[in-house]
């Protein structure tokens, strides 16, 4: 347990320094720079682009989450089970087409910058959460739903104190899954002038300078495990105050 935090700890620290203080790693960059070219990525600071990145992924995946969760606890109950199948193929359709062809898609209509971006990001977690969602709410215990039903509560109140609160750890599992993904395709968004850490890499893909490419891809990495070790951990929280674990 204590070489996990100061595992994370270190992490933490190392990804604020890459962040706030990109200079202070010029040491490791300078041999993957070319000779006499840039070595940290100057154009716009790292904090600004880390942020607008983040911001693009809560945006999504907050929106994914509210879509997906919400079809789940509809095809779950007796009235929508026969859309089930009709749900499953929409939150396909994120999965069906590349991110690369979204963005091509959506350009068109929503013009450059965040707006295909944050297309691209929803429809590519809805499957995840969703697929979670229904495992969750379809493999309650029996008899504690028998025993919410003998004390009186109704559909709404068994929901809401019940079955949501039961299923959370898995759900919370297909989140921690479309985030992942979404912190790392967020990084194409910059193809189409979205403001993410993808800039980064695509600008050192660009000018052959591999020194770029490592810090955008070692920052979104970064950001990528600790976001996940995060929700792990919230995850495991929950299902031991559940008595799940």
């Amino acid at each position: 347990m204590r070489a996990g935090m100061l595992l994370r700890a270190a992490l933490v620290a190392l990804l604020g320094a890459l962040v706030l203080r990109p200079g202070w790693f010029v040491w490791a960059f300078a041999p993957f720079a070319p000779e006499g070219g840039p070595v940290i990525y100057e154009r716009t600071t790292l904090l600004s682009l880390s942020l607008s990145h983040l911001g693009l992924v809560v945006l999504a995946s907050g929106a994914a989450t509210l879509v997906a969760v919400t079809l789940a606890i509809l095809v779950t109950r007796p009235a929508g089970a026969a859309f089930r199948p009709l749900s499953r193929t929409i939150t396909n359709v994120g999965q069906t087409f590349p991110p690369v062809a979204v963005l091509a898609l959506a350009v068109p209509a929503l013009g450059f910058g965040a707006g295909p971006t944050l297309v691209a990001l929803f429809l590519y977690g809805l499957l995840p959460i969703f697929e979670n969602a229904i495992t969750g709410l379809s493999t309650l215990p029996p008899a504690t739903m028998e025993a919410a039903r003998g004390i009186g509560l109704n559909r709404w109140q068994r929901l809401l104190r019940v079955e949501l609160p039961l299923a959370m750890p898995v759900i919370l599992t297909g989140i921690r899954l479309s985030v992942v993904i979404a912190l790392g395709t967020a990084t194409i968004g910059s193809t189409v002038a979205a403001k993410t850490l993808g800039e980064v890499i695509i600008a050192g893909l660009l000018t052959n300078n591999t020194a770029y490419v490592l810090q955008g891809g070692l920052i979104v990495g970064l950001f990528a495990v600790l976001i996940y070790d995060a929700l792990v951990q919230l995850e495991t929280r929950l299902s031991r105050r559940l008595g799940t674990v």
